[in-house]
């Protein structure tokens, strides 16, 4: 989906930005909004990035996400609204990796009128999980790793920095403890998965966005749907997992908050008449955040949150 950002001048604010993927140059003309004091106006895509900004910019911040708690990144459509906002704002921060595909119109439409940011784009390309999805060469779902999403930490700051100086150090202050945050929730996630047995450690959930999840942590990963919940799983994609669940005696899916649990439901159906084998389909409450965070007042408002949710329905499900 950031195809076009190949198109578009990589312009360095300092050094250290110079990996940073860049919307537009700001001044030109019919460019972004003039910066003058805080609050920084910033547009995000994601829930994610939306907690990201607030850790960094604190009180120099006003954050606005294009997405709301459950919605889908993959299949979003954006609003004319969402291109007011984007222009209006002083800084826009996105993902990439092609994860938010429709906004690809917007962004373009925007061009050379926006200081955009791809927050991945400070991260080593040999750290990315290999993933064709929507034109893209790599898996977009770099937050499912608590030790790759601290390096878009400083992608944030950065941006931020350059374009109010005044608050650098704030913004540096902040960075610095939330990394820490970070550092310590990684290992917080280690000791909690270390209960679940070794043969035990299969994750099978409605698309594939857990891969860097299972990389980090040990665990075996499946998904009805592939990368992206844009692309729709196949007669064959439901066989070979059917299969996969009756041949491992898996005993449990997880749902995800973000994508229906349909797929799940015919799948868990099949292996049941095919293989005489029941699977505890796990949803409801206990539905795993993937592409968005929870709403306001749930434990995965938070990215924090949603990384503790995860991980305790998954020791629930699998650690026994």
């Amino acid at each position: 989906m950031w195809g076009i950002l190949v198109r578009v001048s990589r312009i360095a604010l300092a050094a250290v930005l110079s990996s940073l993927t860049v919307l537009g140059l700001p001044g030109c003309s019919g460019g972004p909004p003039a910066f003058e004091k805080p609050p920084v106006r910033v547009v995000v895509t994601t829930t994610m990035i939306a907690d990201l900004v607030k850790k960094v910019g604190g009180d120099r911040v006003s954050v606005d996400a294009l997405m709301g708690p459950g919605v889908d990144p993959h299949r979003y459509q954006p609003t004319a609204g969402d291109r007011k906002k984007i222009d209006a704002a002083h800084l826009v921060f996105f993902n990439g990796l092609h994860l938010e595909g429709k906004m690809t119109d917007t962004f373009e439409k925007s061009r050379g009128r926006v200081r955009g940011y791809a927050v991945t784009g400070a991260i080593d390309k040999d750290q990315l999980r290999h993933a064709e999805v929507d034109g893209g060469e790599h898996d977009p779902h770099v937050w499912f790793d608590v030790a790759l999403w601290a390096k878009t930490v400083d992608v944030v700051r950065d941006a931020l920095a350059a374009l109010d100086p005044a608050g650098a150090a704030d913004y540096e202050r902040n960075a610095t403890g939330y990394r820490r945050e970070l550092e310590a929730l990684d290992t917080e996630v280690r000791q909690a998965l270390a209960v679940v047995p070794k043969e035990k450690r299969v994750l099978v959930t409605s698309h594939d966005a857990f891969g860097y999840f299972g990389r980090a942590y040990g665990f075996e990963v499946r998904g009805l749907q592939g990368v992206s919940t844009a692309s729709e799983s196949g007669t064959k994609d439901v066989k070979e997992l059917v299969d996969f669940l009756g041949r491992n005696k898996i005993p449990a899916v997880f749902t995800e908050t973000s994508v229906p649990d349909a797929g799940l439901k015919t799948v868990l159906d099949a292996c049941r008449r095919d293989h005489n084998h029941t699977v505890a389909l796990v949803g409801g409450d206990e539905a795993l955040y993937s592409d968005a965070l929870g709403e306001p007042g749930t434990r995965g408002e938070t990215y924090a949150g949603m990384v503790r949710h995860n991980v305790a329905v998954i020791v629930r499900a699998l650690g026994r």
